[in-house]
């Protein structure tokens, strides 16, 4: 069975998302380690991340994954949010060598107007720039996140995200994070067993299925090809329950972390009923 779990708040202590995971029965973690909507981040004292440490050994080292600002954009042609962005993606890479994260999630970019292969260009050096200056060498992978292509936003397309990690002068740290709302909102038809198939066969020929390190769980509200980043619980959106049972019974993501971004209700009920859907899939 693959590893389970979901997005965790660190609301009154970064290492209390452990407990939050354990309250729905979570085996993979995945978490903000700052605020997502500011540029300054707090500090994270070494006592704080010895407790993280701690606890997530305490938990049994489940697979562990931050993702990064939303308002990080290195694809922008403005030279003052490029050079935020930059800063920011160095700041949450050593973040995560402190906690001893190994994995940053992070939405490659929008280039605003100027052009996917500039936007492309500036990714990839911002990327490179930010590990450089983070120096951090070889301790967090970074995961590029697949989009739903929404406005001129990259990483719709599993051709671009190939672009990136082409260009990058560290390819060896970058991955990919496959969301299943966004493949299936960008156009790729994981519904059935056969646009599945089709689908996963074009990842691994344009990336390479040795990248595929962390999976987002969420349904679709919207449909195939809309473009609509709407993430709708397990079986209750467009991709349906069949979409599911093919990529949780695919035995080459067994290995792979799968974490849920779908909503939570107050008393993480949403996150039970998801992770106990997901797992009924299993050998169907």
């Amino acid at each position: 069975m693959p590893y389970f779990g979901a997005h965790m708040s660190i609301a009154g202590g970064i290492e209390l998302a452990f407990d939050r995971l354990e309250k729905v029965g979570g085996e993979a973690l995945q978490i903000f380690t700052a605020n997502q909507r500011q540029w300054k981040a707090r500090k994270i004292t070494p006592a704080e991340a010895e407790r993280f440490r701690v606890r997530r050994k305490e938990a049994g080292d489940i697979p562990v994954a931050s993702h990064n600002s939303y308002l990080i954009n290195l694809a922008s042609a403005k030279a003052e949010v490029a050079e935020k962005s930059q800063v920011a993606l160095a700041g949450e890479l050593a973040r995560c060598a402190l906690l001893g994260i190994e994995f940053v999630v992070m939405h490659p970019g929008a280039h605003l107007g100027s052009g996917v292969e500039k936007g492309i260009e500036r990714i990839a050096t911002g990327i490179d720039r930010a590990i450089e200056d983070s120096g951090q060498s070889n301790q967090v992978e970074i995961l590029l996140e697949t989009t739903a292509g929404q406005g001129s936003s990259l990483g719709g397309s599993f051709l671009e995200l190939a672009a990136i990690i082409r260009q990058s002068r560290h390819p060896e740290r970058l991955g990919v994070c496959l969301d299943t709302c966004h493949i299936f909102a960008a156009g790729y038809d994981i519904a059935t067993p056969q646009g599945y198939r089709e689908t996963m066969a074009e990842f691994d020929r344009e990336i390479g299925l040795e990248r595929l390190k962390f999976i987002h769980l969420n349904d679709s509200k919207g449909e195939t090809g809309s473009r609509l980043d709407r993430h709708q619980h397990i079986g209750q959106g467009r991709i349906g329950l069949a979409g599911f049972a093919s990529l949780v019974n695919d035995l080459r993501l067994s290995a792979i972390p799968m974490v849920l971004e779908t909503p939570k209700g107050e008393d993480l009920s949403f996150d039970r009923k998801n992770l106990a859907t997901l797992k009924g899939l299993i050998g169907q």
